[in-house]
């Protein structure tokens, strides 16, 4: 038994922590630069800097009225479409049935009518399709919930799908992710799941927080590598430093 225990001592004390400094920036768990993928007026705009949204709410619209309108007629082409092929299919099957009985030709018009019925919907239901990606493009929708910090857009703006320009910045409204630098020299012992106690500048609190990512590359020109700490509600773009607690084996 004193074996055991004297094993276990010698075990415990070849283990040891050190603490590692590191320093890092602020970054958002999110971020997004939105730009329209169509061309336009402007015509209404939202949100504004500091607005908070939900994914999906609306953010700025072009003027579309044109695109409505075709859409519209697309649809109508789309049940007339619909309501003939009701009809030749009707007959078709009538046709069927008594096929053997009647003569040859008149079933492969019967047939060719019903044919061309089901092409025309699928034609229709695919323009359709189109009218309703060209409306979709024509309103731009936040892509996660967050809140916007930067905004270059005003109505009556004209934008270009061929030349295409952020209008929106949108970032995480609380999440936030540390990105921790720490020389290179420690590649071996910092280990997903390590403690790092760490102040943010203009803060004398001390925070901790868990090591979520490592980066699987040192960067060639200051021999750093970049590890993860997930946090919240810190302003982006603050700046801090630390010490990440390892185990290590002497």
């Amino acid at each position: 038994m004193r074996k055991i225990l004297f094993g276990l001592l010698v075990l415990l004390a070849g283990l040891h922590a050190e603490d590692i400094y590191a320093t890092f920036d602020v970054k958002a768990d999110k971020s997004a630069n939105l730009a329209f993928y169509a061309s336009g007026i402007v015509e209404k705009v939202y949100v504004d800097i500091s607005s908070k949204v939900k994914k999906g709410d609306r953010l700025a619209e072009l003027q579309n009225s044109d695109i409505k309108a075709s859409l519209d007629m697309a649809k109508s082409t789309l049940e007339d479409a619909k309501v003939n092929l009701q009809y030749t299919s009707r007959d078709y099957e009538r046709q069927l049935k008594i096929k053997t009985l009647i003569d040859e030709a008149q079933f492969d018009k019967y047939q060719l009518a019903y044919e061309r019925a089901k092409v025309a919907v699928a034609s229709a239901e695919a323009n359709v399709a189109y009218k309703q990606s060209l409306l979709d493009n024509t309103t731009l929708y936040a892509p996660f919930d967050g809140v916007i910090f930067n905004k270059d857009i005003e109505v009556g703006d004209v934008v270009n799908s061929m030349m295409v320009k952020t209008v929106f910045n949108i970032q995480s409204t609380s999440k936030r992710k540390l990105i921790v630098e720490f020389d290179q020299t420690h590649w071996k012992d910092v280990k997903v799941g390590d403690t790092f106690r760490y102040k943010v500048d203009g803060d004398t609190k001390e925070y901790t927080g868990k090591i979520s990512k490592i980066y699987p590359s040192a960067n060639n020109s200051n021999r750093k590598i970049k590890a993860e700490v997930m946090a919240d509600d810190f302003i982006v773009g603050l700046f801090g430093d630390g010490y990440i607690q390892t185990k290590q084996t002497k």
